[in-house]
């Protein structure tokens, strides 16, 4: 248990940490492409459908073994972080969009007809508004992003499912460790997935 509660709380330290890059990727990402800004609006879809068209564990795979060829090279754990973020910043970026556009059309004429700045009222009337009614969404993605993290054992990280594999390689018993991993994973996802079904009641579904 100290092994797999060491590789627990790095599990963690990745999905919370990837989770934040993941916003604010996600919410820049769907801001510009609001925008439509001719050209990075092209390039901003390509990226989306890119990200969600490829699977996670080839992009992890792409950063850690591939890019050190190239002379790019990241240690296991910030690839983590970083390949999961800006693969759910991509989940994120359609998450944040449908927020956005049903935001009623009445408020941007407001903000226009009250003189209030671009940057004003994506930050105090949008964005406030945007947020609120997916936050059922996002918290689905959390947990989402919570049980994905175990992919990134792959690429040599020893968080919760690492470190059990780890565990079972040098003892050639593999049914304590494993068995204790999905517990734990259990252990959050599932009074998780109850709050966000409450959260879900409260604020309604919108994606």
């Amino acid at each position: 248990m100290p092994a797999l509660w060491q590789g627990f709380q790095l599990t963690l330290l990745i999905t919370f940490s990837a989770f934040a890059v993941s916003l604010v990727l996600g919410l820049v990402v769907a801001v510009f492409r609001f925008l439509k800004i001719p050209g990075l609006l092209q390039l901003l879809n390509f990226y989306v459908s890119f990200i969600r068209g490829t699977p996670l564990l080839v992009q992890a795979y792409f950063v850690f073994f591939v890019l050190p060829y190239y002379g790019i090279v990241i240690d296991a754990v910030p690839t983590a972080i970083l390949v999961l973020g800006i693969n759910y910043s991509a989940y994120m970026a359609e998450v944040f969009r449908s927020g956005i556009e049903q935001l009623p059309k009445g408020q941007w004429e407001a903000a226009r007809a009250l003189s209030i700045g671009t940057r004003r009222t994506w930050v105090r009337i949008v964005i406030p508004q945007a947020v609120f009614p997916i936050i059922p969404v996002i918290g689905n993605y959390l947990i989402q992003m919570f049980k994905d993290s175990a992919i990134l054992s792959a690429i040599t990280v020893l968080e919760l499912l690492g470190t059990s594999l780890q565990l079972g390689s040098r003892t050639f018993r593999y049914l304590e460790p494993i068995t204790l991993t999905g517990l734990l994973f259990l252990s959050i996802s599932f009074p998780s997935s109850l709050l966000v079904r409450r959260l879900e009641k409260r604020y309604g579904s919108t994606h």
